[in-house]
């Protein structure tokens, strides 16, 4: 029998080398064979497949495989036990990419999604394509994000048989992938609202804060505002991160209508949310968006917490400029520092040095050298000018 190497199989399929390897390693591609570390594979074996969980779920759990730890009301700290009491499986192994993933742990995330890439469960596949695509954003690997983002955004292919709740699916994650980069709404598909009553509970929250943002970006701040609050309010139970992703929402509005106060409340819930299972990303992922809140009211009470946050904002924003900004033309700012970043945000709204420096606890002569700075790294000479660099 002939035999090719785990590159030639790669290539063949169309897979990075380790997808290769993990198959072999699962018994997913017949006829595989490791000698001394290597593995030999059947020149004429086929794309692999992992055949269905003969594994029956635990009671009470939802059985769909679309982004399962986002779609479950854990108690907050348990996060992890419920994850481990899962049954092994596709599923369980999507949860623990997306625990990595919201908890700011992106190399981990995208290795464990990477397997599943090509699995032959739509909601499966779905799921790691969208965990994919953010986790490499934040590693610097934006080609790979790129190339997942385009399988999310595909139009169904003619003659293509799918379920209205497999269709629900497509919409979710293709709208949730394109808002989430403040990119132009997927074509071909149907609008993400009218696919909320196919969706689990869990999902249906998380579509709503998508869909409370895609608000915010047309700058209807109190209509999101409303989509906020009415989701959290019959949440019942609460699935944290759909939560915690609302409440983030909720802060952008409030600062956008100049209401710190109540921005701050949000942001707490947030944080009690996220604190116990240190489910920090949306936090890194919003930092532009959030007028200063993070360094008002986290850097001073949870510093190394902070500090995390930030790093994960350098990372991801990164990412996110190299694919938002060729697609939209729309020059967001990428030498600045955090700090800068959120000065100049509220300057371009219209927040004066004294109520920047109040806000985010510096004095406004500090907030004055953070403006200056910030103009002339932007070859700019007035404040209003800002606003054509920062965040919509």
């Amino acid at each position: 029998m002939e035999y090719m190497k785990v590159r030639q199989a790669a290539d063949k399929w169309q897979m990075s080398e380790r997808q290769v390897q993990k198959c072999c390693a699962r018994g997913w591609v017949e006829g595989a064979v490791k000698a001394g570390g290597a593995w030999s594979i059947p020149a004429g074996a086929l794309l692999p497949e992992e055949p269905a969980p003969a594994q029956p779920e635990e009671p009470g759990q939802n059985p769909s495989g679309l982004m399962p730890l986002l779609n479950t009301p854990f108690e907050p700290g348990r996060c992890m036990a419920y994850i481990r009491a899962m049954p092994a499986g596709p599923r369980r192994d999507i949860a623990l990419s997306e625990y990595h993933y919201f908890s700011g742990q992106a190399e981990k995330a995208a290795q464990e999604a990477e397997l599943y890439l090509i699995h032959p469960d739509q909601e499966i596949r779905l799921s790691a394509c969208l965990l994919y695509t953010y986790a490499n954003l934040s590693i610097g690997q934006i080609q790979r994000a790129s190339c997942t983002l385009a399988q999310l955004s595909r139009k169904p292919e003619k003659g293509e048989t799918m379920t209205p709740q497999l269709m629900a699916a497509r919409a979710f994650v293709a709208t949730t992938a394109s808002v989430l980069l403040h990119l132009p709404l997927p074509e071909g598909l149907p609008p993400a609202i009218e696919c909320l009553p196919l969706l689990p509970p869990g999902l249906r929250s998380f579509a709503m804060y998508v869909l409370a943002h895609y608000v915010y970006l047309q700058r209807d701040y109190g209509k999101s505002l409303g989509m906020v609050e009415a989701t959290l309010a019959m949440q019942t139970p609460v699935c944290p991160i759909p939560a915690i992703y609302l409440h983030l929402v909720a802060v952008m509005d409030y600062m956008s209508l100049r209401r710190p106060e109540e921005a701050q409340k949000h942001l707490l819930a947030a944080w009690d949310l996220a604190r116990p299972d240190d489910l920090i990303e949306g936090f890194g992922e919003h930092h532009g968006l959030l007028g200063g809140m993070l360094e008002a009211v986290i850097k001073k009470d949870w510093p190394e917490d902070f500090k995390r946050i930030i790093d994960i904002t350098y990372r991801f924003s990164a990412g996110w400029r190299k694919i938002h900004n060729p697609v939209t033309g729309h020059d967001v700012a990428d030498n600045l520092t955090t700090t800068e970043f959120a000065v100049a945000m509220l300057a371009a709204r219209g927040w004066t040095n004294q109520e920047i420096g109040a806000h985010m606890n510096i004095s406004a002569n500090t907030v004055k050298q953070h403006i200056s700075l910030v103009l002339q790294k932007l070859n700019v000479s007035q404040r209003q000018d800002l606003k054509k660099y920062m965040l919509q």
